[in-house]
C-alpha cells in the first residue's frame, strides 16, 4: 500500500479520535458539574448570604449556618441548587471541554506531539475555558444567587422557584437582565488561568516527590490549585454576587460593578472584599478536588474503554 493511501485512510480515523475525544471531555464535565453541587453547594450558600449582608445580620459563618438551620430548616442550604443542577452540567462541560480542546489546539499547532504544554499554556487553556463558560455561567449563577438570599419561607417569598426567579428577573430588567453581572463573572473565571496552571504545578510536584497513585494526585492538586484560584478571585466573586441579587428598583441601587467596589470599598474597606471567605477556602478544598478528581477518573475510565474497543486501531497509528 503506497504512503498515500495509508493517510487517505487514517485521516477519518483521526477525525473519529478526535470526535471521541470531545465526547469524552462533555461526559467527563457532566460528573464533575453533579460532584461539585453535591459536596458544594451548602458552603457556597453561607458564603453568598455572607457576602450579601452587612455585619449586623450575621456574625459569622457558624451563625449564618446556624441561623439557617434554625429559621428555615436544613433544606435551606440547598436553595437555589436547581438552576446549578442542571446548569453546571453544561457549564462545567463547556468550560472543561474548551480546556480540552484549547490543550489539544496549543498541542498540535504550538507545540508539537513531542513537546509539553507550558505552564503558561496551561493557564491560556484555563483561560479560554474561562471566559467561554461566563455566558453561561452568568443567568445561571444569577438565579441560583437571588434562591439563596430569600430567606423567607412564607407565603411572601419573592420567588416561587427557579422559573418564577426567571419570569421575573426577565419582566423588571429584559432578556438580558439575566446577563446581569456578566462582567464581573468574566474577571472571577479569567482566574481559572491560576487553577490550571497551579493543578499543572502540583501535579508535576506530585508525581515527582510523591508514589501516589494517579487518582490521589487528582484529588490533592484539584484542592490546592482551588485554594490558590480563590484567594484571588474571591473579591471578584464577592462583587459579582452583590451586584446580581440587588433588589429590581428604578434607579438601581448599583448601577454598575464598579459601584459596588467603590460602596464596599467605602463602607468595609479591602477586608470587606473578603467578607465570606472562610467558608468559600473551606469548600474550595474538598469540593475543587472531588469535582477534578471525578473529571479525570471519568476521562481515564473511557480512555481505557475506548482504548479496549479500538485496539487494532490505536496500534495502527502508533
Amino acid at each position: 500500500m503506497s504512503d498515500n493511501s495509508k493517510i487517505s485512510v487514517a485521516d477519518p480515523e483521526l477525525a473519529d479520535q478526535s470526535m471521541r475525544n470531545r465526547v469524552r471531555g462533555f461526559a467527563a464535565g457532566v460528573a464533575s458539574g453533579i460532584t461539585k453541587l453535591a459536596v458544594g453547594h451548602p458552603f457556597d450558600t453561607v458564603k453568598i448570604r455572607l457576602q450579601t449582608t452587612s455585619k449586623s445580620h450575621f456574625k459569622g459563618p457558624l451563625d449564618c449556618l446556624l441561623k439557617t438551620l434554625k429559621n428555615e430548616g436544613p433544606t435551606a442550604l440547598y436553595k437555589g441548587a436547581t438552576p446549578p443542577l442542571i446548569g453546571w452540567m453544561f457549564m462545567d462541560s463547556i468550560m472543561l471541554g474548551t480546556l480540552h480542546n484549547t490543550r489539544l489546539f496549543l498541542q498540535n499547532n504550538w507545540n508539537g506531539k513531542d513537546k509539553p504544554l507550558s505552564l503558561f499554556q496551561h493557564g491560556l487553556a484555563g483561560l479560554a475555558g474561562g471566559l467561554t463558560v461566563s455566558f453561561v455561567a452568568t443567568p445561571v449563577e444569577h438565579i441560583k444567587a437571588r434562591l439563596q438570599v430569600q430567606y423567607n419561607n412564607g407565603k411572601t417569598k419573592v420567588y416561587k422557584g427557579p422559573i418564577d426567579c426567571v419570569r421575573k428577573v426577565v419582566k423588571n430588567n429584559g432578556i438580558f437582565g439575566l446577563w446581569q453581572g456578566l462582567t464581573p463573572t468574566m474577571l472571577f473565571r479569567s482566574w481559572f488561568f491560576v487553577f490550571w496552571s497551579s493543578y499543572e504545578i502540583f501535579t508535576r510536584e506530585l508525581k515527582k516527590r510523591t508514589s501516589l497513585d494517579a487518582g490521589s494526585i487528582s484529588f490533592i492538586a484539584g484542592g490546592g490549585s482551588a485554594t490558590a484560584f480563590w484567594l484571588g478571585a474571591f473579591p471578584a466573586d464577592m462583587v459579582k454576587n452583590r451586584f446580581m441579587t440587588q433588589p429590581d428598583v428604578t434607579p438601581k441601587l448599583f448601577p454598575t460593578p464598579t459601584s459596588v467596589a467603590k460602596y464596599v470599598y467605602q463602607t468595609e474597606g479591602l477586608r470587606g472584599f473578603y467578607r465570606g471567605f472562610l467558608p468559600s477556602f473551606l469548600r474550595a478544598f474538598p469540593t475543587n478536588a472531588s469535582a477534578v478528581f471525578m473529571f479525570e477518573l471519568v476521562m481515564r475510565l473511557l480512555s481505557v474503554n475506548n482504548s479496549r474497543s479500538n485496539t487494532d486501531e490505536l496500534s495502527d497509528e502508533i
